[in-house]
């Protein structure tokens, strides 16, 4: 599908987190839209990026929740793409309170689903998360079903054309590890390691961003595309960093949390089957074959499934990988 983003108008759910803010301004580097609008019911940090980004006009913003569907159709009348990242994000506070869970992650994306259609929207790009694959959880189960309705989306009436985007860890956004360990580790505090054999995909923030675009431009609707990354023990993560800070490696083991898994997986055994790979992608194809044609010149996956322990980096390659995302400057 040809994608365009100059002189487009763009919708980006849930627009002013750390992804949000890298994606806005590699939009605007990278393209020249006509318009960006940020649409999340986060007012602070809707101020905050208005004051970081005071100088670029064409950006705006509006304060609302997908969750109002009337609001939402409204917004996005006119509208030519639209990246959905609006979310109820983590783990614990989705198992503690499922329902809202459910209110934002599913009906949320079924109303971003429904306006779109309504507005004749060209493409939505649904950036969702590794936890969608073989869910344990409440926040893996509704964004997985959402998964399910932005690919299913393509069958509905109607110009606009829906793909998937798995997401995983991305270093030095909010909340995330390398920051937090960093942090613990100027102070001589004890690092807190959930599981020695834990592991987990890493990936700088503009190489994320990058791929995301990429993807947009290669895909034909109804594709869910995961990107082929680096991963690691948790456990040597700590220790690299401990000794770049001339630390000895102080930790507790914590033990895993209520719904989070030892290992990432992005493609399951059942996905398998209908997914094919290219030198950046492994990308999982509708099951009901209606775009094998467009995939017919594409490697077959070779794997049984794509987990977070299948290669892992040494000592020496997250290393590499944090001195190359300026995570090692103090």
């Amino acid at each position: 599908m040809n994608i365009d983003f100059n002189n487009a108008r763009i919708l980006i759910t849930w627009g002013s987190g750390s992804w949000w803010n890298e994606l806005t301004q590699q939009l605007i580097g990278k393209y020249k839209p006509k318009e960006v609008i940020i649409y999340s019911r986060w007012e602070l940090a809707q101020v905050l990026m208005q004051r970081r980004l005071w100088k670029i006009e064409n950006i705006s913003y509006i304060v609302w929740d997908i969750r109002d569907y009337p609001r939402l159709l409204e917004s996005m009348r006119g509208i030519d793409y639209v990246f959905h990242l609006a979310a109820l994000k983590h783990v614990p506070v989705c198992e503690d309170h499922p329902w809202e869970s459910v209110q934002t992650n599913i009906n949320g994306t079924e109303n971003v689903v429904k306006a779109s259609i309504a507005q004749d929207v060209k493409m939505v790009i649904d950036i969702s998360t590794d936890k969608a694959c073989n869910p344990i959880n409440v926040y893996g189960t509704c964004k997985s079903v959402g998964e399910k309705l932005i690919i299913q989306a393509n069958k509905k009436e109607g110009i606009t054309k829906f793909v998937c985007v798995r997401a995983w860890n991305v270093m030095g956004t909010n909340g995330s590890i390398i920051p937090f360990f960093k942090e613990l580790l100027q102070k001589w505090e004890t690092l807190p390691i959930t599981d020695i054999e834990m592991t987990r995909y890493f990936m700088t923030l503009q190489e994320a961003i990058g791929l995301v675009f990429k993807a947009t431009q290669n895909c034909h609707g109804g594709e869910t595309y995961v990107t082929k990354m680096p991963a690691c023990k948790i456990i040597d993560l700590a220790q690299v960093l401990s000794k770049h800070y001339n630390r000895d490696l102080n930790y507790k083991v914590i033990g895993i949390r209520p719904g989070e898994k030892l290992h990432e997986e992005l493609i399951s055994e059942y996905e398998a089957p209908y997914t094919v790979e290219d030198e950046d992608f492994r990308i999982a194809l509708p099951q009901d074959g209606y775009q094998d044609i467009n995939y017919s010149n594409y490697k077959k996956m070779s794997d049984h499934k794509y987990t977070s322990n299948d290669v892992l980096m040494n000592h020496q390659e997250i290393h590499e990988m944090l001195e190359a995302g300026w995570f090692l400057q103090d």
